[in-house]
């Protein structure tokens, strides 16, 4: 595959991360205004760094826009002359519908929004895929390049607001948790350094374990809580504490100022 990601900021760079990571291109082309901050990229023999979207556009057929929303339109009017039959265009973009895009570029072209979350970079991002009705020509194309990066699913455009913020704005979430967990270890009287590892690696066994056995999470909340013991006496405390209410209510905050961004 020969790609090019147009705005290699924090996400597009895990997005390409990801795909030198696996091997997925023969060629990848970064872009951005200053490339001195990418410059780490040169160690692969198949990246091109540029500030011409023009020159990556050209020798590309899939085109990973990842630019800030208030870009996008001007940066599409501007390659709307190179754009051929068979390029694919693929954004990571919050609030630039599949409508808007069309609008500027036609109803001809295969688009397809995609949500990746910084994942990507080491593999395990989830990515949720939304076509407009030609790019579904290509939804198997892109699962390829985005199961590379971890897993996809294709859902309709109008849950990808929702998707952003469970999967995007969920990892800084998950974060969030990760990091409760350590403070609370050095308080039970782990170096900090000891506390981050077994925190992290329990949250990646959690996860791990429901991936695997497909069980609901309170099925494997039972096998760990005895009658009586600590377990459950922890449990308790947390949802008193508004635990579950809380993660809730902020994941309902996220969408409703995401629903705040012009679509």
């Amino acid at each position: 595959m020969k790609a090019a990601i147009i705005g290699a900021g924090s996400l597009g760079q895990s997005i390409a991360k990801g795909l030198l990571k696996n091997k997925v291109v023969s060629s990848l082309y970064l872009t951005k205004r200053n490339t001195k901050s990418i410059t780490d990229f040169n160690i692969y023999e198949e990246v091109i760094l540029t500030s011409d979207n023009e020159e990556a556009v050209k020798n590309s057929d899939i085109l990973i826009f990842a630019v800030q929303p208030r870009h996008l339109e001007n940066i599409l009017k501007d390659l709307k002359p190179l754009l051929k039959e068979n390029h694919v265009i693929i954004t990571v973009i919050t609030g630039f519908s599949i409508a808007k895009i069309e609008a500027i570029v036609g109803v001809d072209k295969f688009i397809i929004r995609s949500m990746p979350n910084t994942a990507a970079a080491v593999g395990q991002s989830m990515t949720c895929l939304s076509p407009n009705t030609k790019g579904k020509e290509k939804v198997e194309l892109a699962k390829t390049i985005f199961d590379s990066l971890g897993q996809s699913l294709e859902i309709p455009e109008e849950q990808l607001q929702a998707a952003t913020v469970i999967c995007a704005s969920g990892i800084a979430f998950w974060m969030r948790l990760i990091r409760a967990t350590t403070q609370g270890a050095i308080q039970l009287g782990f170096e900090a350094d000891e506390a981050h590892k077994l925190a992290m690696q329990t949250c990646f066994g959690a996860a791990s374990l429901l991936k695997e056995s497909g069980n609901h999470p309170e099925a494997e909340i039972d096998r760990v809580t005895t009658p009586g013991g600590c377990t459950i006496e922890g449990l308790n405390e947390m949802e008193h504490q508004g635990l579950s209410s809380s993660l809730i209510k902020g994941i309902n905050k996220s969408f409703d100022k995401i629903n705040q961004i012009k679509n």
